[in-house]
């Protein structure tokens, strides 16, 4: 039996991977100095929560086959140390799955914006279809008790994010994954700080791109102009394909497909899930999924978690939460939200949480990201903004940033709860947009607003 200790076990990734581990009946063990829920109860349900939290040199000896390092973990750790003093293996979670998946056709989605519900889709057609798969993908999604799954499968879709690889490998993690295929959805700057120069941010994109091989595809939004231009001067013998929106059409706040065979309704909507649909749709044709059992399935797919999800509505409103955070996720969300349901007044709220988000110097990337809402609000914590040692911008400079003079500004959750309770929700959607929670806020008497 194999034995993989992972360092800093409670990260979303990190505790899926050691489940999944243990599902294929490895040995597990693991440490980390903190662990939040839901990670912490499946990982005691699974038996390898650690006994109590800190990180334990001792631990670490030579009978492992391996370390398994999370980005949490920092490069002074002693159980690393100690792994590194022994010469044991050490895997940062995306060398890891390339490990355990060198003979498989290795499908990676990669983009600034897109990657996680691309990946969702193509998982949602594949299980739905009845196809033998593997799979990594950064949330958790309906029908799928892991984000992680390593079989025997001949083929595995991975979502490949570019954020660094480790504490001792400041690489974008999609290198590690040495794709047969990649798409690439977008490119927004993004990761701030890791990537304070726009051009450098760009190369690695364009980096992944020329890793293509010979017997390789890449597929590419050709509808983003940044990503258009990389994919075509990539230096790859592999096969280009670009792609852009499905053609769809909207029907009483609801989008329908425009194929061969007529009209597939959809439970998604919104432009940039047309692109991300399509580029889906590549991906599953290139798995041997015609075009009809593409079209026969994505009509179940209901979206990412947090990904346009709805927490309430009625018959003239409905209260969305999503993920959006940096600034072409907000303003496709809040664009898709208007244009979907156009006769409705829209009630936008941006949670600036990130430290891209509350830095400044990045604050004009959000430049009319919000313009079509009716209703424009932003909300941040003056104990985020201290704790991440940057300036809390005042509500001029936000309104600046945004160029939105009537932009509303909230550095309360209680007094962005009193706001928005007080509101009158006829004929209006609301839509919170946070990669947080808005301090903790109680959405329960918001979900009452549209019952």
């Amino acid at each position: 039996m194999k034995h993989y200790h992972f360092i800093a076990i409670g990260g979303a990734v990190m505790h899926n991977l050691a489940l999944a581990l243990v599902e294929k009946g490895y040995s597990v063990t693991g440490s980390d100095d903190e662990i939040y829920e839901p990670s912490r109860t499946r990982l005691r349900l699974a038996g390898i929560l650690p006994s109590e939290m800190g990180w334990f040199p001792e631990k670490i000896h030579s009978e492992l086959d391996g370390v398994i390092l999370g980005m949490h973990a920092r490069i002074d750790n002693p159980e690393l140390i100690r792994a590194q003093e022994l010469g044991i293996p050490i895997y940062s979670f995306p060398e890891f799955i390339f490990n355990q998946s060198q003979s498989k056709k290795r499908v990676v989605i990669a983009g600034s914006h897109g990657k996680t519900t691309i990946t969702s889709m193509i998982l949602h057609v594949l299980k739905d279809q009845g196809v033998d798969f593997d799979y990594l993908v950064g949330a958790q999604i309906d029908g799928f008790d892991l984000m992680v799954r390593l079989s025997d499968a001949p083929v595995i879709v991975i979502e490949g994010d570019e954020y660094l690889t480790s504490p001792i490998d400041r690489t974008p993690k999609f290198f590690h994954y040495h794709h047969d295929v990649v798409l690439v959805s977008g490119i927004a700057w993004d990761h701030f700080n890791v990537f304070p120069d726009f051009e450098e941010y760009k190369a690695q994109f364009a980096k992944i791109m020329e890793m293509t091989p010979k017997h390789g595809k890449l597929i590419y939004c050709a509808s983003d102009l940044l990503v258009k231009e990389a994919a075509e001067k990539a230096l790859t013998q592999g096969q280009k394909i670009p792609y852009h929106a499905h053609p769809a059409q909207i029907i009483e706040g609801k989008t329908y497909l425009l194929a061969e065979k007529g009209p597939v309704e959809l439970e998604i909507f919104g432009e940039h899930n047309l692109q991300n649909l399509q580029g889906a749709l590549h991906i599953c044709q290139d798995l041997g999924i015609s075009a009809e059992q593409f079209y026969s399935s994505i009509q179940t797919f209901k979206g990412a978690a947090k990904r346009q999800e709805i927490l309430a509505k009625n018959d003239s409103g409905i209260l969305f939460r999503d993920f959006a955070h940096a600034p072409s996720k907000l303003k496709a969300t809040v664009n898709a939200v208007k244009n979907q349901f156009s006769n409705r007044r829209l009630v936008a709220v941006q949670e600036l949480h990130t430290y891209s988000s509350l830095n400044k110097a990045f604050l004009p990337n959000y430049a009319h990201s919000m313009d079509q809402a009716d209703v424009a609000i932003v909300y941040l914590n003056p104990h985020a903004v201290a704790l991440k040692k940057l300036e809390l911008m005042d509500e001029k400079t936000l309104r600046e940033g945004f160029k939105r003079a009537d932009i509303q500004v909230f550095t309360e959750s209680q007094a962005l709860k009193d706001y928005l309770l007080g509101l009158n929700y006829q004929n209006t959607n609301l839509l919170l947009m946070s990669s947080g929670n808005y301090d903790n806020l109680d959405l329960e008497p918001l979900k009452a607003k549209f019952k």
